[in-house]
């Protein structure tokens, strides 16, 4: 028997600045799961929401790569926190969006919340490995120090609706960049919801910017603008990468090519070296006598 409840259909938003806008096109489109059915419409984003998103992005990149890797890390492991106390949601958001039995789904979720995890482990120890201290002939100290890009646009993939998602977003943050992402066209739900976790975390707003969309339409005007400093093109077909690899060319934009990518091995450090850049610095060690270095 019918309690005479109506349906509360969930209003999926963009995740831009820490906060959840529609469209400033006012535009949605239908998204449906494996077999056609209606789910949700999400907002299709225009590029005045991609121009708004890297203004956010840029706007927190002071503070975000300012803070130290310890405190990164300690926020990335509260995401993961988040999650497992949604993990729920997302188990039918994924099997919903990606066509998976519930069983599947929530290996899935599982992993995506592991892989936090891992990046959180990294955030204090990459410096470690990418940085040091290089021999050199003379009396000076030569060391190397790894360095945020910037502001990284990320294309999602399009088929790894959320584990895809988490692996590509978490090691551009973990070593201090913001990121303006492009969801999964057909498959965006779990990374709105997403925008909502990381709402509810200690994560500042602007860091990681959501868009939903198309994903050609929202690539064409970020992989050209002038404030990012790189783009991930993991979710671009052969012939759309192409393009956006020509258009990033014009300020020297660092570029991730796509490749196929088995998202649940092991990540290794591979996209956490691939946005950072290496600053070297000689220090002069003082006067050096015949007993050696003054210090």
């Amino acid at each position: 028997m019918s309690d005479g409840r109506l349906s509360v259909f969930k209003t999926y938003k963009l995740y831009v600045g820490g906060k959840f806008p529609r469209s400033e096109s006012g535009r949605v489109y239908e998204v449906n799961d494996s077999k056609g059915k209606w789910l949700a419409n999400a907002p299709q984003s225009s590029r005045k929401d991609a121009r708004d998103a890297v203004v956010a992005a840029r706007k927190a990149f002071g503070g975000w790569s300012g803070a130290t890797a310890y405190n990164r890390g300690q926020i990335l492991y509260r995401v993961a926190e988040m999650l497992e106390g949604r993990r729920e949601q997302f188990v039918r958001e994924v099997a919903d969006a990606e066509g998976l039995s519930k069983s599947k789904a929530a290996a899935v979720v599982d992993a995506a919340v592991d892989r936090w995890v891992w990046y959180a482990g990294w955030t204090d120890k990459i410096g470690q490995i990418v940085g040091g201290a290089n021999p050199v002939a003379g009396p000076f100290f030569n060391l190397s120090t790894p360095e945020p890009t910037g502001v990284v646009a990320v294309l999602a993939p399009q088929e790894s609706s959320f584990l895809g998602l988490v692996s590509v977003i978490a090691p551009v943050i973990a070593t201090g960049n913001t990121a303006v992402v492009v969801a999964s066209a057909d498959a965006p739900l779990p990374a709105l919801s997403l925008g909502e976790v990381l709402a509810t975390s200690d994560l500042p707003g602007g860091v990681v910017n959501i868009l939903s969309g198309s994903t050609a339409e929202l690539a064409a005007p970020l992989a050209s603008h002038q404030d990012v400093n790189a783009i991930d093109l993991t979710g671009a077909d052969a012939g759309l990468a192409k393009e956006l690899e020509i258009a990033a060319a014009d300020n020297l934009k660092r570029t991730l090519r796509p490749q196929a990518v088995d998202w649940s091995a092991d990540p290794g450090t591979r996209r956490l070296t691939a946005f950072l850049e290496t600053k070297t610095v000689w220090h002069p060690t003082g006067a050096l006598g015949a007993s050696g270095s003054s210090y």
